[in-house]
């Protein structure tokens, strides 16, 4: 057993970062925290970017907060590791600076760029079928969305030719931030895989010259690639000056959210299945084989354990059309809830109080939302269909229809696309039993009951289930330092789940809505493509 130690891990979201101080011992415990928000500036052509300054502006700001609410000074913190947003384009200069805002997973603006590289000449299933078979070969996936990384990194090429001859990276958002934190240009195997220039096969693993050379990538701006858990240096004089850490402090690689979170809610073992209803919403069980289904989009990707691959499905909007609730439905209600239970108007204060409104709101109305429809396709959609012109909408509106059945149609919508995923996943890979569950959605007891309900599948969450990523990185820690032996031990380090099971009472209802609910997209698809193209 190794000596205690005291580590940092930033959770680095799509609208803010949490946090988190652990003690690593025989036990994890968290000891202190802390959260900043960023912003996501969304343009009119599609595009969705962040500012890599903002992230460190927050993680300087967090450090410092986490630091006091743990009672301790930084050179008493011995590891930094991160969990992170995925399918970020950052392109930074020799010097390590960023040469124009970063490009969020949710930047759909490439289109052109998509079209020339994977959806010309014969095809399977809608894409080029040459290309298609060579990624297959070679990633056990295709970089089948117009917002995958690729497409991006050749936007900014045709699009931006000065900006683009500046460029000496291309990094993730962590690896991004390890850059900054250690001055080294790395890029984790998380993270490559989800370039799609990533080649998997035995022998062979790395970077991918034929790829490259497809698509016309430079690999010059490719970076070193790393494990999860190697130790990629120590905090470099600037940052530690400007976070209030020791120069000595070690800094591990990390993962991106879609490798950690599943770590963090114990979902480690082959079958296990978990959801994730953050901004975005996800659903992946653990294998030990690569499979892909390119039609549905989904695909197993690299793990942060060896030998193992989340066979992974999202969506674009979950935890965000929960956002859009607040701020465009119950923003009055809401506004006098938050008076009358005279709380603080703070980011994670406002969102604890919708999830409290939420819970009593809901409550009033039926399972099935008298037969209203959500769509929670807010900012176009991945699985088990790609249409990044595809938008939310109610279905089924009354003139008896108010806001409290709009709000609970949004919940029960998540569910339904949810359980699209889960019939999509379920062709390839049976899903556990009890699915864990975790996100700021999961804070939400009605929203766990409800899932169950609609999954037909039991539901397990953990006290905090927004702090699983950071916990996730914390256990990477634990294992490069020898605290645990390896991440399967992962599950004997958590507190007890709270098991929520379907109620056989409403499986009528949602069979009746989800029915209706699949069609929405077929029956709307040339709709949408008419208005938002």
């Amino acid at each position: 057993m190794s000596e205690p130690i005291h580590a940092i891990t930033y959770d680095v979201g799509t609208t803010g970062v949490k946090t988190c101080i652990f003690l690593i011992s025989e036990k994890i415990t968290p000891i202190g925290a802390a959260y900043a928000g960023y912003n996501l500036y969304m343009t009119e052509n599609g595009g969705a970017e962040q500012d890599p300054d903002e992230w460190w502006a927050a993680i300087r700001s967090t450090t410092k907060k986490a630091l006091k609410d743990a009672g301790l000074r930084g050179e008493d913190i011995r590891a930094v590791s991160f969990c992170s947003q995925m399918q970020c384009l950052v392109l930074a200069d020799e010097a390590g600076v960023p040469v124009r805002r970063a490009m969020s997973y949710m930047d759909g603006r490439a289109g052109r760029q998509y079209a020339a590289g994977f959806a010309r000449g014969l095809k399977i299933s809608g894409f080029n079928a040459r290309k298609l078979l060579m990624w297959l070969h070679r990633t056990k996936a295709a970089p089948t969305s117009i917002k995958d990384p690729i497409w991006k990194y050749k936007w900014v090429q045709a699009n931006e030719p000065e900006v683009f001859a500046r460029v000496y990276k291309w990094l993730d958002a962590k690896d991004y931030l390890i850059l900054r934190f250690t001055g080294a240009a790395t890029m984790t195997e998380g993270s490559a895989y989800s370039t799609f220039l990533f080649d998997v096969r035995p022998g062979v693993r790395g970077w991918s010259p034929k790829l490259c050379r497809e698509l016309g990538v430079d690999m010059n701006h490719l970076p070193r690639l790393i494990k999860a858990s190697d130790r990629v240096g120590t905090v470099t004089a600037r940052a530690a000056a400007e976070l209030g850490l020791s120069e000595d402090t070690a800094v591990y690689g990390g993962g991106g959210d879609a490798e950690l979170i599943g770590v963090g809610i114990g979902a480690v073992n082959v079958g296990d299945t978990h959801l994730y209803l953050g901004t975005s919403g996800w659903l992946s069980t653990v294998t030990d084989r690569q499979i892909v289904d390119p039609i549905a989009s989904i695909a197993a990707i690299v793990g942060c354990q060896p030998d193992r691959y989340h066979y992974f499905a999202e969506m674009e909007t979950a935890g965000k059309c929960l956002e859009w609730v607040k701020d465009h439905l119950a923003l009055d209600e809401i506004g006098v809830y938050l008076e009358k239970k005279n709380v603080t108007e703070s980011l994670e204060r406002v969102h604890l109080s919708l999830y409290d409104y939420l819970c009593e709101v809901i409550e009033t109305v039926p399972a099935g939302s008298c037969g209203v429809l959500f769509a929670p396709w807010l900012h176009g959609n991945r699985c088990p269909f790609e249409d990044a012109n595809a938008r939310g909408m109610f279905f089924n509106i009354g003139l008896d229809t108010g806001k409290s059945v709009l709000i609970r149609a949004v919940v029960e919508g998540i569910g339904y696309h949810c359980r699209m995923m889960l019939e999509a996943h379920e062709k390839k890979l049976k899903t556990s039993e009890t699915i864990m569950i975790c996100g700021g959605g999961a804070s939400s007891p009605v929203i766990c009951r409800t899932m169950a309900d609609i999954l037909g599948h039991n539901i397990a969450t953990l006290p905090d289930p927004q702090n699983v990523g950071a916990f996730g990185a914390a256990m990477l820690i634990a294992t490069a330092t020898g605290a645990i032996p390896s991440l399967e031990n992962a599950r004997d380090l958590l507190p007890e789940y709270t098991v929520y099971t379907p109620n056989p009472a409403h499986k009528a209802v949602h069979r009746r809505n989800y029915d209706v609910f699949k069609r929405l997209h077929g029956a709307n698809k040339k709709g949408f493509a008419r208005l938002n193209t």
